[in-house]
């Protein structure tokens, strides 16, 4: 009889729409916030987080046009100045060289300057532009190195400060529920998120310069073999 009666109030239930708001009560609309509303809720370490980012993509894109503009190479350029080098003909051979705008350039011409002395000191001083060269290209590239380290640190302080001032708020309103730790907690993890892939950006683009760099000073060095050879040749052809 109780099974009974519990099944007619049920029914009577459906009847008057009571069930229906019953089972719905449980859904709860949840609100949904844009992506840039969502990041602003990193808090106050989003600033330098950010700054550091627009720091890091200002070195990467201006070293990378750069390094990649400097370190073109002409595979023809000995061969241009080979006939006018072997002649004595050094004019023409710097006009040739003036155009070609590059660290190659500079360096080759450097060594075509110094013809007529010793060639232990010819290739200390192409050494010597080679190495200008190469710190030209690497001028503030350590920037991107530092802020490799720095960003992610900037968001853990964030989440750190975060989780104090959470539990701080719970010590005093001694309200220990889910929602005001979850809530603020996941605020506080968007600055850790946010310096982690600044920290990702600025290390990649680090170690892509560099590599860039490397290139170049493997190949430099290469030229250098092949001028100082250039430069001999003649002398070896006069001794004989």
């Amino acid at each position: 009889m109780v099974f009974a009666s519990s099944v007619a109030m049920a029914q009577m239930n459906v009847g008057d729409g009571t069930a229906t708001t019953t089972a719905e009560a449980p859904a709860q609309i949840v609100k949904e916030i844009s992506t840039l509303e969502f990041i602003m809720k990193g808090g106050f370490f989003l600033i330098p987080i950010a700054i550091l980012l627009f720091i890091s993509l200002a070195i990467m894109v201006e070293r990378y046009l750069y390094i990649r503009n400097m370190s073109k190479y002409n595979k023809h350029l000995l061969s241009e100045i080979k006939t006018n080098l072997q002649a004595g003909n050094i004019p023409p051979v710097l006009d040739t060289l003036s155009r070609d705008n590059t660290a190659f350039g500079n360096v080759v011409r450097e060594g075509v300057l110094t013809i007529g002395r010793p060639i232990s000191q010819i290739e200390s001083n192409l050494e010597k532009v080679v190495n200008i060269e190469i710190g030209k290209m690497e001028k503030n590239i350590g920037i991107l190195g530092l802020i490799a380290g720095v960003a992610p640190t900037f968001g853990f302080i964030g989440t750190i400060s975060g989780v104090i001032k959470i539990f701080y708020k719970i010590s005093i309103s001694e309200n220990v529920s889910i929602g005001n730790i979850s809530g603020g907690l996941y605020e506080k993890m968007i600055s850790s998120g946010s310096g982690l892939i600044v920290g990702i950006v600025a290390f990649t683009a680090y170690h892509i310069l560099n590599g860039m760099i490397d290139n170049y000073a493997l190949a430099i060095q290469k030229v250098n073999l092949e001028f100082v050879n250039l430069i001999q040749r003649p002398n070896n052809g006069d001794k004989a």
